[in-house]
């Protein structure tokens, strides 16, 4: 298994390192949610036509940007057929009245070429009303990895207006796709899904570290529901949490500490840890079920499941395990929170009428809304880095696959096909 994982890693090391930039200017400008989407043009990019390599990158590097900006719900596109009325690009002399013609507020342009075997790629971001450029960058990659490329860029395009960048992140997820269940990772649009344990036992409930380096995850490998840190692209394995049952490890804020449920004093309770498994402690103390912790964006709370009411209900309380306080009311089944990274939702699930959906709590006006009603099982939130996106596993298809969808409820997309796929973390 230790064999298999290194070849991952070092395939993994490659694409993390494949790629070269050089940032000439940015300039922040901060959003917020309610304001119109930013207006911008991206035009079909400008390619030698003698070379087949520079071709498949213009095609794949624009369609995987466009997908990226349209799924931001920051930026609108300008449709193509609008740029049908102005003159054609020209990147030596932009005319910007032209693009502000059709509503433009920003233009990005990109010109391709080829280097012996690697392909370049430049991109010039222009802000339509000052006529002035705020972004260049010039990439240098491999044949392979044109969708990184694409990805790279949205992220720069989320950074230069204040928001977080998510297109590079990854999704790590359970699969039987191979025969058992085993971690895999995918990218947040369920490209590259890719194999990362090896065994004959079973592998559950994975949950990224902020940095994305660690996974911590439970594992029957020892015979046991035991509780492992998994480093994918180190090719090493570090058990954790060992005797009881061990599950739903979550990684605090800043990487340093772990939240964990375990049975080991025989009652199924929430401790926390260092993130390397020293210095366990025990924080909730009752005969009740407390389950699923989920640490608030600060680190300085918690939120997680108890039945110490009578049916599972969603509580909150101090790291420490402290002010412990219930924040839903009603419902005979709720499970499974996620914070919000804004700090201000928290999103779980609730049984009604034996179907499982995805609400959102605002914690600052208790209001509650309804995510999905798909008289289908969904389960297992997870927010993307910048708040304005959910994963969850459902078997509104027929089998469990992994969806994404808006914090609104809409933009339902599929994210895997193969075999059954579910308990996706999404790393912020």
């Amino acid at each position: 298994m230790k064999h298999k994982i290194i070849l991952t890693t070092l395939f993994l090391a490659l694409i993390m390192s494949a790629i070269f930039l050089f940032s000439q200017q940015e300039v922040v400008l901060t959003i917020r949610e309610g304001v119109p989407a930013i207006s911008l043009a991206l035009p079909p990019f400008i390619y030698d036509s003698s070379s087949p390599q520079a071709k498949q990158a213009a095609e794949t590097i624009y369609q995987v940007l466009s997908a990226d900006l349209r799924y931001s719900r920051v930026f609108q596109l300008v449709p193509r057929e609008h740029m049908n009325y102005i003159r054609p690009l020209n990147p030596k002399e932009i005319f910007f009245k032209d693009w502000e013609s059709i509503q433009t507020r920003i233009l990005l342009v990109g010109e391709i070429s080829q280097s012996q075997d690697k392909v370049i790629f430049e991109v010039k971001v222009y802000d339509v009303k000052s006529e002035r450029m705020i972004l260049g960058k010039r990439y240098q990659v491999e044949p392979d990895l044109f969708r990184l490329v694409a990805h790279r860029i949205a992220d720069e395009m989320m950074k230069l207006y204040g928001e977080k960048p998510f297109f590079t992140s990854k999704i790590v997820f359970v699969s039987n796709r191979d025969g058992n269940d085993e971690l895999y990772m995918m990218d947040y649009d369920g490209a590259n899904q890719t194999r990362l344990t090896f065994n004959k036992w079973r592998d559950y409930m994975p949950a990224w570290s902020p940095d994305q380096r660690a996974i911590v995850f439970t594992s029957y490998r020892a015979g046991n529901p035991d509780l492992y840190l998994l480093y994918p692209y180190e090719g090493k394995l570090v058990p954790v949490s060992t005797g009881g049952t061990n599950f739903a490890g979550a990684f605090s804020p800043d990487g340093k500490k772990l939240a964990f449920c375990s049975t080991k004093d025989g009652n199924a309770e929430i401790y926390v840890a260092n993130a390397d498994g020293t210095n366990v402690r025990r924080i909730t103390f009752n005969s009740a079920i407390d389950t699923a912790p989920s640490w608030s964006p600060t680190g300085r709370e918690i939120a997680f499941t108890s039945d110490r009411t009578g049916t599972p209900q969603i509580y909150i309380m101090d790291a420490e395990g402290g002010n412990v306080r219930k924040v839903s009311f009603g419902g005979d089944y709720l499970d499974s929170p996620a914070w919000s990274p804004d700090g201000e939702r928290i999103a779980f699930v609730s049984r009604v009428n034996n179907f499982f959906d995805l609400y959102i709590l605002n914690l600052k006006t208790n209001q509650i809304t309804k995510l999905t009603e798909t008289n289908a099982r969904n389960e297992s939130p997870s927010w993307s880095p910048d708040g304005r996106h959910l994963i969850f596993s459902s078997n509104m298809s027929g089998t469990i696959q992994i969806y994404s969808i808006d914090y609104d409820g809409t933009n339902l997309r599929c994210l895997t096909s193969q075999g059954e796929n579910k308990l996706p973390n999404w790393t912020n």
